[in-house]
């Protein structure tokens, strides 16, 4: 990697793809600044989750409470944020997370990142704490903080349509809902009325700062280094999501939902709390049937030409979705097929600011501690009458309702059912049976955000053949390639591009669209050295915590419990023997510590 990301016009030093400028807001005095990088934190660092990471171990110190005035929301762009890369309408928000206490990043996409990035913006960082509710205008020109007395309590909509009302319809706006004004750990941030940054309860965190909402608009164009190479790659990227059956078809048809059939099939879609691999009524909740019932219309994120989102409508509701997580975790996780219901419950987590993994995995648990015998929580499996109004009682923590804001690991726990609950390091794992894909198994214990899908996204090599088939019941050479998709996920994370573009599109494509946006040559091995440079960053901030090798783990579920029936019958995760290797291959030592020359290697000797 090397070249310059700057000219210079009127003594002032400009870059090319990033701004060079982020945005800081302390809510506790109301001082508003602005403040400009060093130029090698961007190379490093890149932007998104990278560049977020990096400030969050800088500024967010050993111990902090997640619900604090001490922990921050660093939300950041990356460098091909606004540009006219496909599919690189993304943005992420990173922050100690009140439900793992882990380093946390959260992704979105829609057009929320984009404005901010068109006001001149990389990113904004949200510290402090207001005395009273308030929200945020940000545009070219101004910032300004507003009250939010009118808004609070008001659902992810009328928060929305209200603030829209007042500042104008091309203001975008991220907001909370009722789950994170009341400090639930499972509540999310939402933008631009249903996009998500899901998981981790960050939405909890904007909440404790008595922070509703931050609505941006801007209109700059963002300059690429080399605008006519840019034009030739995106030409080509675009030539590659459509001849990938994958990025041309399966979501463009059916969304994400187009993987209950085939993952159903292979004996991976958990269901019942992850008790069978198998769901019998997959069919009746498949893409095949949202697509026939349910769907009114696809829709895309910015600049993206894939449209895997479905808006759709029920006998008496309707909103976008549910996507594929959403409908295993409200449905099979639950014992529930009937797909009204689950779109309704779906719309409704969106509407309340709930995050729709950890919200069904959560009630999963609950569910089998009634079956149990363990604890009452007063539903079981399958009774699909009374999951909206669970939910409801999760956003506004009464009844049951308010010890399942605290998510399965603090709930299990407490009622002596340690056991059900399906998570690692406190986040509720999504919906893959890591016993018929042991490459995701470890994966999901590995993640420094704790049990999540998207860090390296296994079943690409496991099912989905992307790039190669692999065996996905050998435990032979996955901790190679886990640390490989590792490295390169972060990577894509602080670009930021959406992870389905990866399934067409290779790291050379991505290393050539760097280079053109912003004029410094980045080779594909610069982009995994900056991905691993991302990740031990997190690892270390997480040992910086208390984490260790004892926290990457899996529940004893799926260590010991073989799969009953169906494809992957009589299998368990193999994740002691990966784990070795894992930790040989990062450079890590034996307990899973970064060794001094690895941080080395990585430009991290000073941390």
């Amino acid at each position: 990697m090397d070249g310059s990301t700057a000219n210079r016009r009127n003594g002032v030093c400009l870059m090319y793809g990033w701004t060079g400028k982020i945005l800081r807001i302390n809510l506790t005095d109301q001082n508003i600044s602005t403040e400009h990088p060093d130029h090698d934190r961007y190379r490093e660092f890149l932007g998104g989750r990278g560049l977020g990471c990096r400030f969050l171990w800088d500024e967010v110190g050993p111990g902090t409470d997640p619900l604090s005035p001490g922990n921050k929301l660093i939300f950041m762009t990356g460098p091909i944020t606004g540009t006219r890369v496909p599919a690189s309408g993304r943005f992420s928000v990173t922050a100690k997370s009140p439900l793992t206490g882990t380093v946390f990043d959260s992704n979105s996409g829609g057009i929320w990142g984009v404005r901010l990035k068109k006001a001149g913006y990389d990113g904004l960082i949200i510290e402090g704490r207001s005395d009273q509710p308030v929200y945020l205008v940000i545009d070219e020109k101004q910032v300004r903080i507003k009250d939010a007395g009118g808004l609070w309590g008001l659902d992810v909509p009328k928060t929305t349509g209200l603030i829209q009302d007042a500042e104008g319809k091309a203001f975008s706006v991220a907001c909370i809902g009722p789950a994170g004004e009341n400090l639930v750990r499972i509540s999310c941030i939402m933008n631009d009325n249903n996009r998500a940054m899901g998981r981790g309860g960050l939405g909890a965190v904007m909440g404790f700062k008595n922070l509703k909402a931050i609505a941006v608009k801007g209109s700059r164009q963002v300059p690429a280094a080399d605008g006519e190479k840019l034009d030739f790659l995106n030409y080509e990227t675009e030539k590659w999501l459509k001849a990938n059956p994958i990025t041309s078809q399966g979501l463009p048809e059916f969304g994400t939902p187009v993987l209950v059939n085939l993952f159903n099939e292979y004996g991976i879609f958990p269901s019942y709390n992850f008790r069978e691999s198998q769901f019998p009524d997959a069919e009746k909740i498949s893409g095949e049937t949202l697509a026939e019932e349910l769907l009114v219309k696809k829709k895309g994120c910015y600049g993206c030409p894939i449209k895997c989102t479905r808006v759709t409508r029920t006998g008496s509701d309707s909103g976008e979705g549910p996507e594929y997580e959403s409908i295993w975790s409200l449905g099979p996780e639950c014992g529930i097929s009937d797909l009204e219901t689950i779109a309704e419950a779906n719309y409704l987590c969106n509407r309340l600011g709930l995050d729709t993994i950890s919200t069904g995995v959560t009630i999963g648990c609950a569910m089998e501690m009634t079956e149990n015998g363990t604890f009452d929580s007063g539903i079981r499996f399958g009774e699909q009458d009374k999951l909206k109004p669970l939910i409801s009682d999760i956003a506004y923590k009464q009844g049951i309702g308010a010890e399942l804001a605290d998510g399965s690991r603090i709930f299990s726990e407490k009622h002596g059912g340690n056991g059900f609950a399906m998570q690692v390091k406190g986040l509720e794992l999504p919906a893959y049976d890591p016993r018929g894909l042991q490459g995701m198994g470890l994966g999901f214990a590995t993640s420094n955000r704790g049990g999540c899908h998207l860090r390296a996204y296994m079943v690409g090599p496991e099912v989905l053949g992307v790039p190669k088939m692999v065996d996905r019941f050998s435990s032979r050479g996955k901790a190679g390639l886990t640390i490989f998709y590792q490295n390169l996920n972060a990577a894509i994370d602080s670009l930021v591009i959406c992870k389905f573009a990866a399934l067409a599109v290779s790291e050379e494509y991505f290393a050539r669209i760097l280079t053109a946006v912003t004029g410094i040559h980045y080779k594909p091995q610069d982009l995994h050295l900056a991905g691993e440079r991302i990740w031990n960053l997190e690892r270390i901030y997480n040992i910086r915590e208390g984490f260790s090798s004892r926290d990457d783990g899996l529940p004893e579920r799926l260590l010991r419990e073989p799969v009953k029936n169906g494809p992957s019958k009589g299998h368990v995760v193999e994740l002691d023997s990966m784990l070795k290797d894992y930790y040989r291959f990062r450079g890590w030592d034996s307990t899973g510590t970064p060794a001094g020359k690895k941080l080395s290697e990585l430009g991290l000797e000073g941390i």
